[in-house]
Parts: structure tokens; sequence; C-alpha cells
């Protein structure tokens, strides 16, 4: 099972040129197929007089979810190479945009192909890459007199508190990493009054 995975930790910017043709390449951290949406739709406004707008993405840990797009560049030359550059870095809840400034000399389809890929190599090179755990979040309920065994555990654990809220019935909001959440619940569980709602 993946739980954990590799991704950037901040917004990127990089340049690339290639006979007059200005690439600028964008990396952002995402997590929603919205999100993705918002930075390409926002990309198009501010620079709203490039020839092409093309890009590659991925999510989630399975890195099953991803997209290329050529935005009117010959099929293959421009989404592909970058989100090669995805792959060989081996990121994933990751968008990477290509603008690119049309510099009057065609560039043929290995100089596209070449300048895409570079583009996307160099702005993600700029990329700080960090590792993010998949974490499983919980809510744990019980009543107040059962709340000393509940405390305990967590501390055992080291296990995170979100939100809680100390009533006669108190709830708690935590997440662990996968691979430790069907261990971490089942000891929960074995507290007397304890109920667990698995909420992702």
């Amino acid at each position: 099972m993946t739980d954990s995975f590799l991704t950037i930790a901040k917004a990127e910017e990089g340049l690339f040129k290639d006979k007059g043709s200005k690439f600028i390449a964008y990396a952002f951290p995402v997590e929603t197929e919205e999100e993705i949406k918002e930075h390409i739709d926002q990309l198009k406004k501010s620079h709203h007089s490039a020839r092409h707008h093309c890009y590659a993405w991925r999510l989630g840990a399975s890195m099953k979810h991803f997209r290329a797009n050529d935005d009117g560049e010959p099929s293959s030359t421009a989404g592909k190479p970058i989100l090669g550059q995805i792959r060989r870095l081996n990121l994933t809840n990751v968008l990477v945009v290509v603008v690119r400034y049309f510099g009057g000399t065609l560039l043929g389809v290995s100089g596209l192909i070449n300048a895409y890929k570079e583009s996307a190599a160099d702005v993600l090179e700029r990329a700080t890459i960090v590792e993010k755990l998949v974490e499983t979040k919980f809510q744990v309920y019980f009543d107040y007199p059962n709340m000393n065994p509940v405390m305990r555990l967590f501390k055992e654990e080291g296990l995170k508190q979100h939100e809680n809220q100390f009533e006669l019935r108190c709830k708690i909001t935590s997440s662990v990493r996968k691979s430790e959440a069907e261990r971490i619940i089942e000891k929960l569980k074995k507290i007397e009054g304890v109920e667990i709602v698995v909420v992702e």
C-alpha cells in the first residue's frame, strides 16, 4: 500500500528560449481538478496574448489520475513531454503549465518536444520536492469519564489532535498514516464507550 508520495512544496516559475520563442513554465502543488482549472484559467488571463498554454498534471498517491494537453500544438509535442518530466521525478499532486510566445520561427516537431521537455524539467528542478504522507482522517467519540485512557493512547502513539470538544460526550478529530490506521483504530475501539467514524 502506498501511503506516501512526492510532490512540490510551492509554486515555481522557469523560462526556456529557442529561436525567438519564449516558453514560460509554471509548476504548482495541487490537490483537486478545480484547483488545476483555476491555475490554468488564471495563466490564460495573465498571458492572454500567448499562443499556447500547454500543460500536464497528475493527482493522487496511486498516480493513476493524470492528463496532458497540447493546446493547439501538434499532437503529443507539448503535453506528453511535460507529463514525462512529472513521471521522471515520480511526482504527483502537481500541475505544470508551459506558456509559449511564438518567436516567428517554426521549431518543428522534435524542436517543440525538446522545448516543452526542457521547460518542464527546468521549472521542476527549481522546485523543492517534498514527501507527503497519505493519511486516514477519523473522529473519536467518547464519554467524558473515559477521557484518561483515550488521552493516554493519544500520547503513547503520538497522535495529532486537529480539533477537539470536551463536553459530556467528547469528540477528537485526528489523522494517522494510512498504513497505521487500522492498528490505531482497533486500539481505540478497545477502550470502553469509544466510537470511531472514519472521515476519509
